[in-house]
Order: structure tokens, then C-alpha cells, then sequence
């Protein structure tokens, strides 16, 4: 009995004494861990934020000078009379409307995004009213040499527009009659814009210059991610018959991958670029056009209505809005959602509905 008592007490002591060796171990082992660690050297790099891309609010392209970023377009009445061709400067624009006014002829507005781009423009002519209104949408300083008194002055003077009217200055740094014109056309045909001149011009007349805040987003909702917007509808040849006489015809480039435009039958060129007017996009937007209260004066609805968006060869049905005056144009596509555009110059005509022609050349 004494033995097992000596051999139960000697096999406890073993037991605590490992015990406590093991401990010791454990903990020196910690420690270790604890007063030398492991050392690594960890590199961090911080990638720089890449710089904001500032596009042309018309166009959705990084073309804009310095000077430009957050400036107002500049809207230009232009005469689309066949006597009065070739007009020159017209091949820079951003964005070229075409409307229908009286006696079945067309007038053009031509809008620059970079107003300290803008080439000496020829032939400037008056206002229709509902020219400004267009321009007002995109915030843009509207030139013009005259205006219908019936309805066009008393528009440009109610919607509260910046414009400055040749036929009211007396002012050789904004408007000058064109010295090579001048006896080989008719005078209204001589009218010209020193568009070169038109950060000075803005600063003389007070004009403001800046975007307004609300204002300073592009016109449409161009693609930014490298892909392309494609109709349904094979589209090689689109006419616009305004008239029986005044008609615009685009003919799909594919090496440019642009519409070429023809006015009446033949080469819309500029005079002085040697270029045929050309777009990446061309938006034909029908609508109710009519004769205003009697007069041989037209008036086009404004608000909206069905049309075509054509683009890369192909064609596609949309339909547009202008909420109000002072709003932009918006453009749904078939399934009511805004309408992705390619980035590039565009042409608006504006038109009575019906008189569009889409064609594709056969295979």
C-alpha cells in the first residue's frame, strides 16, 4: 500500500513536471514570435484618377479648344436658296437644321459647339420664329440677319433668347457684305458672319458666354462605350422632299461611314472647305407643318412627334419631344427608351410627315 502511494506520487510529480517544461516551451515560443517577427516590406501604389474628358456637347467628341469647355454653342441662320449657293463655312458645323419656309424653299441653321472655331459664314439670312426656338433648347447665341416682323422678332424678343440681328447693327466686326459677291449675286445673298471674331463679339455685346448650369449636358445621349447604335432597316439612301422643288438627299459613305448630303439633286458642297456637307447622323424628325393663320408663312409644331433615326447604314423608327420652348429635343427608340446615339455631326431636318424616303441598294 505504501508502494502504490510512493508510486502514484512519483508518477504525479513526473506528470507536473512535464507539464511545466511544456509550458515553459510554449511560452518562450510566443514570446519569440512576439519580440522578432516576421518582417515584409508591402508596396503600395496609388493609381492617379484619370482625368475628366470634357466631350462637344453636339457631337459627343473630345474636340472642344480650352477656351470653349462650358461655353454656349452659336446658332447661324444660313439661306439655302439655290441662287444663293454655294454657301461656305457650313461644312464646320456641329449640327445643321433644315426646315421648310415659305414659297417651298428650305433655310438652314448651322450650330458651332466651339465658338472660338467658327469660320467666316456665308450667306446669312432672317429668322423664322420657330428656328430660335430650336436654338434656345441648347442654350445657343442665335445669329440672324432680319426677322418676319409678323411672327419672328416678336418670338426672339418673348423666349427671352441672346441673338444679335444683322439688319439692326451697323457693325463691321460681326456682319460685313461679301466684296466677291457683291455684283455677281443678289445683296440678300452677300451677308456674311466674321465668326472668328465671336469671342470678342459676345464680350462687346454683354453677351454671356457661359453654358447655363442646366444646360451643360450634350444634346443627345451619345455612346461612350466604343460600341455601336444600329438600326433595323438597311439604309443606303434617305430623302427628305420639303417641296416639290427643295429636296435633301443622304447617301450612305461607307468608308466614312457618313451621309453625304445632296441639296435638290445635287453635291451639297462648302465653297470654301471644297467639302460635301457629310454627317455621322442624320435624324429626320416628322411632324405637323402647315401654313400659319392664312399667310404664306409656315408654322411647324415644335413638340414632338414620330420620325428616323439613321446612322452606319441603317435606319431605325423613333419618336422625338420639346417639352417646351426652352427644352431640348429628347429621342426615344422603338421601345420608348432614350435613344443611344453615335458620336459625330449630325443633321435635323425637320419635316411634314410623310415626305421621307428610305431606300437600301439591292444585294
Amino acid at each position: 500500500m505504501k508502494n502504490s502511494k510512493k508510486i502514484f506520487r512519483t508518477v504525479m510529480l513526473l506528470i507536473l513536471a512535464l507539464s511545466l517544461i511544456f509550458s515553459f516551451s510554449a511560452c518562450g515560443k510566443g514570446e519569440e514570435e512576439t519580440t522578432e517577427p516576421e518582417t515584409t516590406t508591402e508596396v503600395t501604389t496609388t493609381k492617379a484618377p484619370e482625368p475628366e474628358i470634357i466631350v462637344n456637347r453636339l457631337t459627343g467628341i473630345d474636340d472642344l479648344s480650352e477656351e470653349a469647355i462650358g461655353k454656349r454653342p452659336v446658332a447661324v441662320m444660313i439661306n439655302n436658296l439655290k441662287g444663293a449657293l454655294p454657301q461656305y463655312g457650313v461644312s464646320d458645323a456641329d449640327l445643321m437644321f433644315e426646315m421648310l419656309v415659305e414659297g417651298g424653299i428650305t433655310r438652314m441653321m448651322a450650330v458651332y459647339a466651339d465658338y472660338t472655331k467658327i469660320p467666316e459664314v456665308c450667306s446669312v439670312r432672317s429668322c423664322r420664329y420657330y428656328f430660335p426656338i430650336f436654338a434656345h433648347g441648347l442654350d445657343a447665341v442665335y445669329f440672324c440677319f432680319g426677322s418676319n416682323e409678323t411672327i419672328g422678332t416678336p418670338t426672339l424678343k418673348r423666349i427671352g433668347i441672346d441673338y444679335i440681328d444683322g439688319n439692326q447693327i451697323i457693325d463691321s466686326t460681326v456682319f460685313a457684305r461679301d466684296p466677291e459677291r457683291l455684283g455677281k449675286y443678289s445683296s440678300e445673298h452677300t451677308a456674311y458672319l466674321k465668326g472668328q471674331n465671336m469671342p470678342e463679339i459676345l464680350k462687346s455685346y454683354g453677351i454671356r458666354s457661359d453654358y447655363l448650369e442646366k444646360k451643360d449636358t450634350p444634346i443627345f445621349k451619345f455612346r461612350t462605350d466604343n460600341k455601336i447604335t444600329k438600326g433595323d432597316t438597311a439604309c443606303d439612301t434617305v430623302k427628305l422632299q420639303f417641296s416639290n422643288s427643295y429636296y435633301s438627299t443622304f447617301t450612305y459613305d461607307k468608308e466614312t461611314k457618313t451621309y453625304k448630303k445632296q441639296h435638290s439633286g445635287n453635291a451639297h458642297m462648302d465653297q470654301r472647305s471644297g467639302e460635301q456637307l457629310s454627317y455621322t447622323n442624320v435624324f429626320v424628325l416628322e411632324t405637323e407643318v402647315t401654313n400659319y393663320k392664312g399667310t404664306i408663312l409656315m408654322q411647324i409644331d415644335w413638340t414632338g412627334g414620330t420620325g428616323y433615326y439613321i446612322s452606319n447604314g441603317k435606319s431605325q423608327k423613333i419618336t422625338w419631344e420639346k417639352k417646351s420652348e426652352g427644352a431640348n429635343i429628347k429621342v426615344y427608340n422603338a421601345k420608348g427608351k432614350q435613344l443611344r446615339v453615335n458620336p459625330g455631326k449630325s443633321y435635323i431636318g425637320v419635316i411634314d410627315s410623310g415626305c421621307t424616303t428610305i431606300s437600301a441598294v439591292e444585294a
